[in-house]
């Protein structure tokens, strides 16, 4: 452990002390850390007085921009009350509040929330839930799951068996139990041959082999409805969530819609589930509930499900618990949220923020350098065709590095290029962020 100099900057300070995520720290020895001083709105601004439009929305968690008024005085009046208290033999005003509007968010289709601090352990616990009610109900044999080809779920060992992505799984795999993985409807596939549609169709004929085998050990179905968002924003319509609902039922399966990226309004319905028509047995939320302001986590559930544990027996308790579930702080940050998409009529001004996105972007459909342009809501991704990267593996990290000289955050996946702005944008910001993404492209296609 080292010892804190006051006398050295903060990255340096960082680099001695902190382990960043998703980061090989030996890079940080020819690029430097960024130190942020503070946000404003959608922009972030360094130690240096340098300023970064948040094209990521800080890995898909702000959704009204930084240092939002409402919410910091929202969240400074619940300090005046309660700032954490334990949610077991106690509740309290924000928690209750809170799950109610999700419920009625569902229109009372699905409730019950049960609490925790980030996505992955939301993950855990409706994997957890979903096997222990099967086992309730005699059918202990149901403990595997089904998740899509390249599919990301989080990284606690639970949300990393049902994540399909090489890396992880060639470093932990020994660790983690298995998976049925099925054909995902990523509409990338489509060729001469096969278009998108019937590559949902060859994807649902996979999934209804995989249950018509194996649904007598199968628990649940896990999904990403609409965008496999880290699987390098994969997307399908909604017809093959409608469809694989159908299946799931047919054959006594849940399905766990993983809505901790593509909720709260990210593809322009507030649950992206919503646009198939249907309701899962399980919607996991993260990320943006809370504004990117507070860790949160919430699974939602049916009353079927939650009444199979209502018990005077112990073994039919649900046995999973965090030290700050519910906390109140996070759960006004998220009412605060929610009142601000009520108030603002977000979602239908999101409509006419897509569409600006989209015009601002137009120059995807003549740069020969790119394919597979494509926008659901407020995502938009696309890809850098293969044979223009002489250097892919190192595409992503000279993307990020380049595009903050030229005042944009982006993260990019592999050689998929995406935004998910904060929805406070004004139509000056869409053109700047746009023209940055595309300046600095041709900056690193050039260098390559």
């Amino acid at each position: 452990m080292n010892k804190p100099n006051h006398q050295l900057d903060w990255v340096t300070r960082s680099l001695a002390s902190v382990w960043h995520p998703c980061t090989q720290m030996k890079d940080h020895e020819s690029f430097p850390l960024i130190a942020i001083s503070h946000g404003e709105g959608s922009w972030l601004i360094d130690a240096e007085g340098r300023r970064f439009i948040d094209c990521i929305s800080s890995w898909w968690t702000n959704l009204f921009g930084h240092a939002n008024p409402k919410i910091n005085q929202s969240i400074i009046e619940q300090l005046q009350r309660i700032e954490h208290v334990m949610l077991a033999g106690f509740t309290h005003q924000p928690v209750v509040e809170l799950s109610e509007q999700l419920s009625q968010l569902t229109q009372g289709n699905l409730g019950h929330a049960f609490y925790a601090s980030d996505g992955a352990s939301a993950i855990e616990i409706a994997l957890k839930m979903s096997h222990h009610f099967w086992k309730i109900q005699g059918k202990e044999d149901k403990c595997e799951f089904i998740c899509l080809k390249n599919s990301y779920h989080g990284e606690t060992l639970g949300a990393l068996s049902v994540t399909d992505v090489p890396l992880f799984r060639a470093a932990y795999g020994s660790l983690l139990n298995s998976v049925h993985v099925v054909m995902s409807p990523d509409s990338r596939q489509a060729n001469e041959d096969k278009d998108a549609q019937q590559i949902e169709i060859d994807a649902l004929n996979d999934l209804k082999q995989c249950l018509e085998k194996h649904h007598h050990k199968i628990s649940a179905f896990l999904i990403e409805p609409l965008v496999q968002c880290a699987g390098q924003m994969a997307m399908h319509s909604s017809k093959y969530i409608k469809e694989a609902k159908k299946l799931c039922d047919q054959y006594n399966v849940h399905l766990i819609a993983d809505e901790i990226a593509v909720g709260c309004g990210r593809t322009g319905t507030f649950f992206a589930c919503e646009q198939a028509g249907i309701w899962p047995d399980f919607i996991t939320l993260s990320k943006g509930i809370s504004a990117g302001y507070l860790p949160l986590s919430i699974c939602l559930t049916t009353d079927s499900i939650y009444n199979a544990f209502y018990s005077d027996h112990l073994s039919q308790t649900f046995l999973h618990s965090h030290s700050y579930t519910g906390n109140p702080l996070a759960c006004t940050a998220a009412l605060a949220s929610l009142k601000i998409f009520k108030d603002e009529k977000v979602l239908e001004k999101n409509i006419a923020l897509s569409k600006t996105i989209s015009d601002s972007f137009a120059w995807l459909e003549n740069d020969k350098n790119v394919q597979h342009a494509r926008q659901r809501g407020m995502i938009l991704a696309f890809d850098i065709k293969p044979s223009v990267l002489k250097n892919p593996v190192r595409f992503s990290k000279e993307m990020f590095q380049m595009g903050l000289k030229n005042g944009v955050l982006i993260r990019p996946i592999g050689q998929t290029v995406y935004v998910m702005p904060p929805y406070i944008l004004s139509n000056e910001e869409v053109n700047q962020m746009s023209l940055g993404i595309q300046k600095t492209l041709q900056t690193v296609l050039s260098q390559q």
